[in-house]
């Protein structure tokens, strides 16, 4: 029997974004005349990490043997006021359809549906600015870089769910993958024991000038829904479906009664989730060519012929398939397209989610330079009593005033940041 984990259809990763570069502290210098000014350029900013559907890849068994996934690092800025160069981006490639969550908090980050689709996962740190950046009517030489903006590491969880309209469903050995080889260009491989089918396999349905794409999914046996045998693995892939076409073996050739194989499956979806339960079904009555069949059919019709839309198959020969894709196009009419699992579409690992700051002594000035700056740069109106309130808070919670203590600031002496200075005053 073929290895199931040939198949891979969920693993964990790590995804780093790239940190960004280191600003450049230096001068221009020329010969008889050192530090003629200020020239250090920025830091590059790092990479980011993306995630892409690719209609190429089939499973995620090549995750098994990379599992990190890392950005470059943005280069440290140079003189002359030269930019760092950035670090290269990294584009994961995945197969339609998979689902990525985070793994701490379980958060869908994307679902990523169409082929091509492309999704940042992680951004990269921005580069520091270099100390040309820091010059300013009053500072004249600043003699201090920005670091550039680190990144962390995050785990996330990739997993496939396959897209399709139709799910085909039943117990191992009832027939399935030799239906969808009949009604589909698609080519499993078939045998007569249990578990043939160790993977998804997907088939395009034509039905004159339309088609739909039908999945043959491995078979479920009883306890499934409590990971008995290989449905559990792969019940998540019917998720999606719009209905399902449920083969029942009806000659019961295997000793089993057609009837209670059918209402086992059935509680297996329940247990599994009320979503599938509640899927459309059409039913295959397979195997009707075999000797003790006709009797089974009857049964079968006069239990549930009055809620389903029951179809006579002989897969092996093709007999009945014709009937069987008329009534699944014609069902499919009148449901909604295949849907995307929700995400959060803001979902972004933003650099390293810090707020950071740097204390650098510019003669008696404290020159405070970071993340935290850029933001209270942005965010604060130095003439509105409100605004100038939160900016003395900010500077409290994140630590500045107590880093600033520790360096051993005196009540009037200088505080710079970005381009404002002003007195302390405990």
């Amino acid at each position: 029997m073929a290895d199931k984990n040939l198949f891979v259809d969920k693993v964990k990763i790590t995804v780093k974004s790239g940190d960004g570069g280191d600003g450049m502290n230096s001068f221009k210098s020329y010969k008889g005349k050192p530090a003629c000014g200020p020239d250090g350029g920025d830091g590059g900013d790092g990479g980011n990490v993306y995630i892409q559907a690719d209609s190429n890849v089939n499973d995620l068994l090549a995750f098994r043997f990379v599992s990190k996934y890392f950005a470059g690092d943005g280069e440290r800025g140079g003189s002359n006021k030269c930019f760092g160069k950035g670090g290269d981006d990294v584009v994961i490639k995945v197969p339609q359809g998979t689902v990525v969550r985070d793994l701490e908090t379980g958060a869908v980050i994307a679902d990523m549906f169409a082929d091509g689709e492309k999704k940042l996962i992680a951004e990269g740190g921005r580069g520091g600015k270099g100390n040309v950046r820091f010059t300013t009517s009053r500072r004249h030489a600043p003699n201090f870089a920005q670091k550039g903006e680190k990144t962390e590491p995050h785990v996330i969880v990739l997993e496939l769910k396959v897209i399709a309209d139709v799910g085909i469903i039943g117990f191992p050995n009832v027939g399935k993958s030799t239906l969808l080889s009949k009604i589909s260009a698609a080519k499993p491989k078939i045998a007569n024991y249990h578990f043939t089918t160790l993977s998804p396999n997907l088939g395009v349905v034509k039905y004159y000038d339309d088609s739909f794409v039908a999945a043959d999914i491995p078979g479920l046996i009883e306890g499934a829904a409590d990971g008995a045998g290989l449905g559990h693995d792969f019940l998540k892939h019917i998720e999606r479906t719009r209905m399902l076409v449920h083969v029942v073996d009806v000659s019961g050739s295997e000793g089993r009664d057609p009837v209670e194989d059918f209402k086992k499956i059935n509680s297996e979806l329940k247990e599994y989730s009320k979503k599938l339960a509640a899927l459309p079904q059409i039913i295959a009555l397979n195997k009707c060519d075999v000797y003790g069949a006709e009797e089974n059919i009857k049964i079968f019709k006069s239990k549930f012929g009055r809620k389903y839309k029951i179809y006579t198959i002989t897969a092996v020969s093709g007999d009945g398939a014709e009937q069987l894709i008329k009534g699944v196009y014609e069902k499919l009419k009148t449901l909604p397209p295949v849907q995307r699992v929700e995400s959060d579409e803001s979902f972004t690992y933003r650099k390293s989610g810090n707020l950071g700051f740097e204390i650098y002594m510019d003669g008696d000035v404290y020159v405070i330079v970071g993340t935290l700056v850029d933001m209270l740069c942005r965010n604060v109106t130095l003439n509105d009593p409100d605004s100038m309130a939160y900016f003395q808070k900010i500077l409290r919670e994140k630590g500045v005033i107590s880093q600033l203590v520790k360096m051993g600031i005196k009540e009037n002496d200088t505080i710079s940041i970005g381009e404002v200075e002003f007195e302390y005053i405990p």
